[in-house]
């Protein structure tokens, strides 16, 4: 049977809450398309991706579904994965403000864009992941998990808590982030680290869905 290993660690009556889960993970990248295979493969049958992106021949180090430069993510994740839900999408603030939310149990936030992640937090933070800075690090061994207000040493991380306090937001949400210090100056980056990102964040949404 498929998910018998699952239904054996989790028991029939928590893989039942994961099957009918409703997740939304924006942006299926080198953080997102890992968060969608370990959630895929552990039972989670209601998911929805949104991603405007092609795949490119850089993404190759890092991201599933890269092997066909040039096709749409989605449509490619959707032939790797049947049963998901595609959502072909650029992700801006008017997208934020008009998209809603509401009919998912938890929202995986996998984007690139600080002022997108900023205004997803304001909308859902009660049922946000969000994974932070994983591109120039090696050490996967760095990674934490947090509240957003714990971080440290992730420059985004700065970036976005300051951009909330501006704007008097104090409520609370997790992230997944590394203080790792860059280690080159360029957008280098590393499956290791990008992909242990996106499966820490699967691992913390089944958690928050089994509470």
């Amino acid at each position: 049977m498929r998910f018998e290993r699952c239904r054996m660690l989790f028991g029939e009556e928590d893989f039942d809450k994961l099957q009918v889960a409703k997740i939304l993970i924006l942006g299926v990248g080198g953080v997102g398309s890992y968060a969608l295979d370990c959630l895929y493969r552990s039972g989670v049958s209601d998911i929805t991706i949104l991603d405007y992106d092609v795949f490119d021949e850089t993404n190759q180090n890092r991201q599933i579904g890269s092997e066909t430069v040039g096709a749409v993510k989605v449509e490619k994740l959707q032939e790797l994965y049947p049963g998901i839900k595609t959502i072909n999408q650029r992700m801006d603030m008017v997208w934020v403000a008009g998209f809603d939310f509401e009919p998912y149990d938890i929202i995986i936030d996998a984007a690139d864009s600080t002022k997108v992640k900023i205004e997803v937090a304001k909308k859902c933070y009660n049922k946000l992941i969000m994974a932070l800075g994983s591109a120039k690090r090696y050490d996967a061994s760095k990674i934490e998990v947090a509240s957003i207000w714990k971080t440290h040493g992730d420059a985004l991380a700065r970036k976005i808590r300051n951009e909330l306090k501006k704007d008097r937001f104090d409520r609370n949400f997790i992230v997944v982030f590394s203080p790792e210090e860059d280690k080159c100056k360029e957008k280098g980056s590393f499956v290791g680290v990008t992909g242990v990102v996106g499966l820490t964040v699967c691992s913390e949404t089944i958690k928050k869905v089994l509470k």
